[in-house]
């Protein structure tokens, strides 16, 4: 009796205790008594009464307990005939062809007076290759829906309703000190007048420092976080300049001013900590870094391509590289740790990966603020920052005969929309 109990009811406790009563009642007319008397002996008094009750009453009225007539229901394409399916006449409960009806399973008498069809939702395409070309109507139907939900919810996404949203500074080192040993970067204006053009349509009010030393760049950030953000809802910071590695506990790198003397990265981000810029605090602070992390080339590896989109035979591509430099005078240390608040609603972007030169065109401007400027101009509208971004590293790491990769650290809380 047990394991027919276990094997009947292995689905859910409810089956088992529907077995149970079920064996109970056919292993004769004591079974089910007894097993009441037991209930009220250990003081199960309230489901003892309960059954007591639906036996008594199955005793009085043995039809009510009597297996339904239950008709079947054959489900056919529309316009099948039902000679085809082996239905020798038309059943008045099937649909006729081009008029579809509720299908409900059950006895007629159970039936509700008024029957709904289903609704059914269509179906969700699926996603789109994260590429970097142009827009499509698969963005506008499969992206636009979802992203917008988030728009709407601050739970999901920071909102960025003000206008200006906030405030952008761009800060151009093009032309270095010779003691600095730093060379001209050549191509750098273009970069920076494609950022001020697109943040400017993103609804930023931009900002352009040229040719700062170190001691002025952590200057000017410091007056930009000292100042009154509370009626704005976000902040961005982009740096061109050369870049080389720095020691870092959090943000790793370290960009050079005119004096050829580095600022941290870690260092330009805790300026606008929580303590340093109370006035945003849970507000987006995005860092974007056009500079070297390093002076190692990537060759990459082999892959079946063709010449890369964008590469042209008479570019000029040069690092913003310079060798790693460590100790004492030569790098800013990090803040101590104590100092080091957790990182909240920040994100930095790098234009490569730590260690690795960052290429720039002197022509065209940097492979990564081209293709960051395009990206936004292209898909801003419909994708959330971090899309944007994963878009921005596919496209750069196809260019070149050296290869690029961009990446982030990413301490954001929410998803990021630009206004457009």
């Amino acid at each position: 009796m047990i394991e027919e109990i276990q094997r009947a009811g292995s689905g859910s406790r409810r089956d088992q205790a529907r077995q149970l009563i079920t064996d109970l009642e056919t292993r004769g007319s004591q079974a089910l008594s007894l097993f009441i008397s037991c209930l009220e002996d250990t003081g199960q008094n309230m489901l003892a009464s309960l059954l007591r009750t639906s036996s008594q009453a199955a005793r009085q009225h043995p039809e009510a307990i009597r297996p339904l007539d239950l008709k079947p229901v054959v489900l056919r394409p529309e316009g099948l005939k039902p000679e085809s399916l082996g239905v020798g006449k038309q059943d008045p409960l099937m649909p006729t062809p081009g008029k579809l009806v509720p299908v409900v399973l059950g006895p007629k008498e159970l039936w509700p007076a008024k029957l709904r069809p289903e609704v059914l939702r269509p179906e969700v395409p699926r996603p789109v290759d994260i590429g970097s070309g142009g827009l499509s109507d698969v963005c506008e139907y499969q992206v636009v829906g979802a992203q917008d939900r988030a728009k709407g919810n601050a739970n999901l996404a920071y909102v960025l309703s003000a206008d200006p949203c906030g405030r952008c500074l761009i800060v151009n080192n093009v032309h270095f000190r010779r003691e600095s040993g730093l060379r001209t970067r050549t191509g750098s204006s273009v970069d920076c007048e494609r950022l001020q053009r697109r943040f400017h349509l993103l609804h930023f009010v931009v900002e352009v420092e040229c040719d700062l030393t170190a001691k002025q760049m952590v200057q000017a950030l410091v007056e930009l976080a000292q100042r009154d953000h509370s009626a704005l809802d976000c902040c961005v910071v982009v740096i061109l300049s050369h870049g080389c590695q720095a020691s870092h506990l959090q943000f790793p790198g370290a960009v050079y001013g005119t004096d050829g003397c580095p600022v941290s990265v870690e260092r330009i981000v805790n300026i606008f900590n929580g303590t340093g810029c109370p006035s945003l605090r849970g507000k987006p602070k995005l860092f974007f870094i056009q500079a070297c992390g390093g002076e190692q080339k990537d060759h990459g590896f082999e892959v079946a391509s063709t010449f890369p989109e964008g590469q042209t035979p008479d570019s000029d591509p040069e690092p913003d590289a310079t060798p790693f430099q460590e100790g004492p005078g030569t790098v800013d240390q990090p803040d101590a740790m104590s100092s080091l608040p957790t990182p909240s609603d920040i994100l930095v972007s790098y234009s490569t990966f730590p260690g690795f030169v960052s290429w720039r065109d002197t022509k065209s401007g940097s492979w990564y603020i081209e293709t960051l400027d395009s990206v936004f101009e292209q898909w801003a509208h419909c994708e959330d920052l971090q899309t944007l971004l994963l878009r921005v590293a596919n496209a750069v790491s196809v260019k070149g005969i050296y290869k690029q990769i961009p990446g982030c650290f990413n301490f954001l809380r929410k998803k990021l929309f630009f206004k457009t």
